[in-house]
């Protein structure tokens, strides 16, 4: 603890303020340029300078003061100097800890543009009091404005950022209204027809954006991922209505004019239901991540299609291509998972297992399968796993055992699988 009378030895921290109403807000170097003329003014003594842009309002969300905390704390200098004391704080875990640092005497002065904070009992309550007038200036701001936007939507306004196909009128007269972006706004409505009337899958909708349109946002300029194109054909906005916040059960009808009718709208998710369009999430294929494109060497990716049947049931089909990632013109072409499977067979003919660390592997899971034999049924014997047909085996497993056993399989082959032109070969 360093003696009462010790000097004063100041570090300037200037943050830089994000809250928009402040009319006094001051730059990190204007706050700088500042403090050094008072301090030079005064004669005080600047032993480091702080700058940080990060926000005061959540405690701990600063490195650059936590390390200041940190240095009071081990005594390298006693005071701060900083334009105002909300650059400080503006929670109450950070004003704690000035707080307790001034109760320890390590922190001896917090000198601001009009004041001086002493280790004293009625300056550290004024410093607790400005500073919690601050944090009572954040609390009422976030109350302020979740209110602002309950009342424009209330006026059928899209409060935030509007979806693609639509942007957002910078009139003054008609502030904040969303309107039809004449760029994007035609796409949004062909993809709703392509799925209500041509049943097209989110795949095809997909490659259709991205390789035929080169579509993208106007935000970011980002091309539509699947999963965006799935959330678009859910939205209620395209036909008026909208929901905000999503999920919140509060519903509002908005004043943009719509891209799509309700009729359109509900035959889409109709379309969608029936022909199990919905996006499954975290689907795993057998056969991803493990080939190649032998064309242009981009990954493989799947889809599945599903086909009606007049019992009402459906059909399952999963097809294996290319993603285009490095190529978008590659030529690669579908292959089904059935004959993905048969061609496999077929190379597994043409590999030297003993050579292969699978050979042990599949080794191991018989003689673990004749072990339980032998519990079930109370025999003992040897185990002699030198008759076992491995190639036949891994045959076996391609065709009827489940997607992780046939990822496990192929991951322990020594080689690059490569799919070209409809045809597998493992080199």
């Amino acid at each position: 603890m360093p003696p009462l009378d010790a000097p004063l030895k100041y570090c300037l921290y200037a943050r830089k303020s994000t809250e928009s109403d402040e009319r006094q807000v001051q730059s990190i170097d204007s706050q700088v340029k500042e403090m050094l003329q008072i301090a030079e003014r005064e004669n005080l003594e600047i032993v480091d300078i702080r700058r940080e842009s990060k926000s005061a309002k959540d405690s701990g969300n600063r490195p650059i003061f936590k390390e200041l905390l940190k240095d009071i704390a081990e005594e390298k200098f006693n005071s701060i100097l900083t334009w105002a004391p909300d650059r400080l704080s503006r929670n109450a875990g950070d004003l704690g800890s000035l707080v307790d640092l001034m109760d320890e005497k390590k922190l001896m002065s917090i000198r601001t543009f009009g004041q001086t904070f002493s280790n004293s009992p009625n300056e550290k309550f004024l410093l607790m009091i400005l500073c919690s007038q601050a944090k009572l200036e954040n609390d009422n701001r976030g109350i302020n404005v979740k209110r602002g936007l309950r009342a424009r939507c209330e006026r059928g306004l899209w409060p935030t950022c509007p979806p693609t196909g639509y942007f957002k009128e910078k009139r003054v007269d008609h502030k904040g209204q969303c309107l039809i972006d004449p760029d994007r706004g035609h796409v949004i409505r062909q993809m709703f027809e392509k799925v209500a009337y041509e049943k097209w899958s989110g795949r095809k909708l997909y490659n259709w954006l991205r390789f035929d349109l080169n579509f993208r946002t106007a935000l970011g300029k980002k091309h539509l991922s699947l999963g965006n194109i799935y959330r678009l054909l859910e939205n209620t906005f395209y036909y008026g209505p909208f929901e905000y916040p999503r999920g919140s059960g509060n519903w509002y009808q908005g004043k943009h004019e719509p891209l799509i009718t309700k009729e359109l709208f509900d035959l889409v998710q109709d379309q969608m239901k029936n022909s199990q369009l919905v996006r499954r999430e975290n689907i795993e294929f057998a056969f991803t991540k493990i080939m190649t494109c032998g064309l242009c060497g981009s990954g493989i990716s799947a889809t599945e299609k599903f086909k009606k049947l007049k019992n009402g049931g459906y059909n399952r089909h999963i097809y294996y291509g290319c993603t285009k990632a490095k190529d978008k013109n590659c030529k690669c072409g579908y292959i089904s998972e059935e004959d993905l499977i048969k061609q496999l067979q077929k190379q597994i003919d043409k590999l030297d297992f003993k050579k292969l660390p699978v050979q042990d592997k599949i080794e191991g899971e018989i003689k673990r399968f004749k072990k339980f034999q032998m519990m079930a049924t109370g025999k003992n014997q040897n185990i002699d796993v030198s008759d076992v047909d491995v190639k036949n085996y891994i045959k076996f497993l391609l065709k009827e055992g489940d997607d992780q056993e046939k990822r496990e399989l192929l991951t322990c082959l020594n080689g690059e699988i490569l799919l070209k032109n409809k045809v597998i070969n493992i080199i």
